[in-house]
């Protein structure tokens, strides 16, 4: 979800600091209790605004974002993409030779800026979950993931005004963007909160999670050792996932018996940007699950599983390998995939 290059020295965690903008359009048709279109923009892994066809107005979901940027411009940019997905989905269908069911149509794309100067940038659309069509800079030509997709590529290629117009933003606009985003949201953004780690087990005989929580930037590594040795063999690291108050938490399993791990010395160790947490594995520091399960991590799990339906829809894998943006300022395409 997720965003800095972590290179390790020695023990120490050394960070590359690396900001994203990212948004993400889904179109969709099928599901009466959903909108139709959903438009949502993300900086640094954290929602900065959102939009719908049911409320059909954008809102800013950050307070540093207000006066930052025309909102009316941006609420009519998001209408004209409402429309041209809605239409999209609708050939889409006929060019994949389906009449009814839940299909979507969506797009991601955004920038990233590292501390050294290094840019990124990337556009990819997606059709019911699976790879469309993705731009390649280099060329400014279209990739094709599929023989439907293949009539989209050769329109779009036959110009290449859609291929430059999206290069141009990227590299330009988006970064400038970006840059003007840390800015107003720097207090938030740049912040680094410490993680609250503990080991969990579920019952005498699970395995024990070694939990960090409430963590800010996202970016943590979470190793196990067994007798000053590094202990890579029967660990589980769980997904990275967003609390109700905007930091995040992670957890990484340790499955050895606990006979094992009572004749041996374990220890997991968190490395943050803030700090390094090291716990050593005993008994008497072990939280069980008899009682109710912490709540942090059940408003946590709520929090990321409400946040993929908005993006995903119908389950965006592409998302799943990169993230997207939306532009603010300048010229715009409505793209038309016939």
């Amino acid at each position: 979800m997720w965003l800095t290059a972590l290179l390790i020295l020695g023990v120490n965690l050394v960070y590359a600091e690396r900001h994203s903008l990212q948004y993400f359009y889904t179109g969709s048709t099928g599901m009466a209790d959903f909108p139709q279109f959903v438009a949502l923009g993300m900086v640094d892994g954290k929602q900065i605004d959102y939009y719908d066809s049911v409320i059909g107005k954008n809102v800013l979901k950050q307070a540093w974002m207000e006066g930052t940027r025309d909102e009316n411009s941006i609420t009519d940019i998001r209408r004209g993409y409402q429309a041209s997905f809605s239409n999209n989905v609708q050939i889409l269908m006929e060019r994949f030779n389906q009449t009814l069911g839940i299909h979507s149509f969506q797009l991601m794309y955004g920038c990233e800026l590292d501390t050294d100067g290094t840019t990124r940038g990337y556009y990819q659309y997606g059709y019911d979950g699976e790879d469309f069509l993705s731009l390649d800079k280099s060329s400014l030509t279209w990739t094709a993931a599929n023989p439907q997709a293949v009539i989209t590529k050769v329109k779009w290629d036959s110009t290449r005004a859609k291929a430059n117009q999206n290069k141009g933003y990227l590299e330009n606009i988006c970064i400038e963007w970006l840059q003007k985003y840390v800015g107003y949201g720097k207090d938030t953004l740049e912040r680094k909160v410490s993680p609250q780690v503990s080991l969990l087990q579920k019952d005498p005989s699970s395995p024990v999670s070694c939990h960090a929580t409430g963590f800010y930037p996202s970016e943590v590594k979470i190793s196990w050792m067994k007798n000053g040795q590094d202990h890579d063999e029967d660990v589980d690291l769980g997904e990275l996932i967003i609390n109700e108050d905007g930091t995040f938490q992670r957890a990484s399993t340790l499955n050895v018996k606990p006979e094992e791990w009572k004749k041996n010395k374990f220890s997991c160790e968190v490395e943050h940007k803030s700090k390094t947490i090291r716990e050593i594995l005993t008994e008497d520091k072990i939280k069980t699950n008899y009682a109710p399960f912490p709540i942090g991590i059940i408003i946590g799990v709520a929090v990321a599983v409400l946040l993929l339906i908005v993006i995903g829809v119908v389950g965006y894998k592409v998302y799943q390998k990169k993230k997207g943006f939306k532009p603010v300022n300048g010229k715009f395409f409505f793209i038309s995939v016939s």
